[in-house]
C-alpha cells in the first residue's frame, strides 16, 4: 500500500517531464539474417531516458558487471554514467536502447584476465586461444605490485535507429572500461591483502592503450563492421569509498575506422557532503548543505545524520542525493517530517539541481522526495 501526499505535483518519480505515452509501435529487427517483429515501448519516463524494444533482450554478459567493481556506488555509476556519455552522440528522442548483444560473458571474462606465460596456461588448463587478457603479465606474486590489474570491467550498450519502414538496425555501440585507481592483491593465497594506488596519469595512458586494443577486436566482429563505436574510460574508487568514481575521457570511432583518437575529457566528479574535500572545492554548496542539515537537526529530536552525494559536471552541481536515517515512533511523524524536508528542499537548493532525498528508518525506506532540474515543486512519496 502506498500513500501519496497532497503536495504531489507530478505522478512520476523519475524524470522531470510528464511520461511520453503513445500507441504501440511495431518494428522489424534482423537477427542472423532472419527478421523478427518487436515492439518499441510506448512509455518514456522522460527525455533523460531511452525507449527500449520488447521482448527485452538482456545483455550477453548479464550479471558480470557486478564483478570486480568495488562498491554498489561504482556499479550504478558505471552503467548510468555510460548512458550519459552515449547521449553526447545518440539523442533519446531518435535512438532506442538495447543491452549489449556483441560481448558475451565468456569473452568479457577472458579479456579481463592477465596475459599468461606458457607454464601458467598449462597450470590453469588453458590453451593459447585463451591467452587474450588485456591486463599485464605477472610471472609470480612479486610482480603483481609492479604490474597491477588496470582493467576491472567492460560494459557494452547498444543504440538502435529506426527507418520510415519500421526497420531497426544497430547504429552505435558504446563501451565503458572500468579502471582501478586502487589495485588489491595477495602475495600468498590466504595471506594479507596489499594495495597499490594507481595515478591518474597512468590510468590515462593504460586506459587509452587498452581502448585501442578493444576497438581492434570489436572491428573483427562481423556485426560491428561499419558501426560507430564510442569508448569511455571510468575510474573506480577503492573498496572503502562512500561515493562513486567517474568517467574521465571518451572517444568516438567512425564506422569506417579502427583508430581511437581525438580523446575528449569528461569533467565529472562526486563529492561527499559534509567533507573537507567538498568544503575545499565547493565551499558555497557545502555551506548550503550544512544549513539544510542544521534545519533538520533543529526540527527533529530523533535525527541521526544527513549525508549527501553530489555530482559536479564542469564544476557545476548537477545532482545531489541525500540520505536521512531517522528513528520514527509513528506514521504521523513520518508524514510531518517528510513534509518539512520537502519544504526545505524547495527553500535550500537551486532548481537547476536534480535532487533526491531518501528518508529511512532501521534501513527501511520510509519516504522519498524528488525534484528534477527545472522543476519548482518536488514529488513526494511516503511508503506504507
Amino acid at each position: 500500500m502506498k500513500k501519496w501526499l497532497p503536495l504531489l505535483f507530478s505522478a512520476v518519480l523519475l524524470g522531470g517531464c510528464a511520461p511520453q505515452l503513445g500507441s504501440e509501435d511495431k518494428v522489424v529487427q534482423k537477427k542472423n539474417n532472419k527478421k523478427e517483429t518487436a515492439v518499441v515501448s510506448s512509455y518514456q519516463i522522460s527525455n533523460q531516458y531511452y525507449k527500449t524494444i520488447y521482448p527485452y533482450k538482456t545483455s550477453k554478459s548479464r550479471g558480470l558487471v557486478v564483478s570486480n567493481l568495488n562498491t554498489n556506488y561504482d556499479i550504478d555509476e558505471f552503467e548510468t554514467g555510460l548512458m550519459r556519455v552515449a547521449q553526447k552522440n545518440y539523442s533519446t528522442d531518435k535512438y532506442l536502447f538495447q543491452e549489449g548483444q556483441m560481448l558475451s560473458s565468456d569473452t568479457v571474462s577472458k579479456w579481463l584476465n592477465r596475459k599468461y606465460t606458457k607454464s601458467q596456461l598449462k597450470a590453469n588448463g588453458l590453451s593459447a586461444k585463451d591467452n587474450i587478457g588485456l591486463n599485464p603479465l605477472a610471472r609470480n606474486s612479486s610482480e603483481q605490485q609492479k604490474n597491477p590489474i588496470y582493467l576491472a570491467q567492460i560494459l557494452e550498450q547498444d543504440y538502435l535507429s529506426k527507418d520510415n519502414k519500421g526497420n531497426v538496425k544497430l547504429s552505435g555501440v558504446v563501451i565503458g572500461l572500468a579502471l582501478n585507481s586502487v589495485y588489491y592483491y595477495q602475495k600468498e593465497k590466504y595471506g594479507a591483502t596489499y594495495d597499490v594506488n594507481i595515478s591518474q596519469a597512468v590510468l590515462n595512458q593504460k586506459g587509452k592503450q587498452i581502448a585501442q586494443e578493444v576497438v581492434n577486436r570489436l572491428r573483427k566482429m562481423s556485426g560491428l563492421k561499419g558501426v560507430p563505436i564510442t569508448i569511455a574510460l571510468y575510474k573506480q574508487r577503492g573498496k572503502d569509498a562512500v561515493i562513486p568514481g567517474n568517467y574521465f575521457a571518451y572517444a568516438n570511432v567512425p564506422g569506417d575506422s579502427s583508430t581511437v583518437g581525438d580523446w575528449k575529457s569528461i569533467n565529472e566528479k562526486y563529492y561527499l557532503f559534509p567533507s573537507d574535500s567538498a568544503t575545499s572545492a565547493h565551499r558555497d554548496d557545502e555551506k548550503t548543505f550544512e544549513n539544510f542539515k542544521t534545519d533538520i537537526e533543529d526540527f527533529f529530536p530523533n535525527y541521526t545524520g544527513v549525508v549527501g552525494r553530489a555530482r559536479y559536471t564542469d564544476g557545476q552541481l548537477t545532482d545531489l542525493n541525500i540520505d536521512i536515517p531517522i528513528q520514527f515512533f509513528g506514521e504521523s511523524e513520518v508524514v510531518g517530517f517528510t513534509q518539512y524536508v520537502a519544504g526545505l528542499v524547495v527553500k535550500s537548493f537551486p532548481d537547476y539541481v536534480n535532487l533526491q532525498v531518501s528518508i529511512t528508518a532501521n534501513n527501511e525506506p520510509k519516504a522519498v522526495i524528488i525534484r528534477d532540474s527545472g522543476e519548482k515543486e518536488p514529488t513526494v512519496h511516503v511508503y506504507q
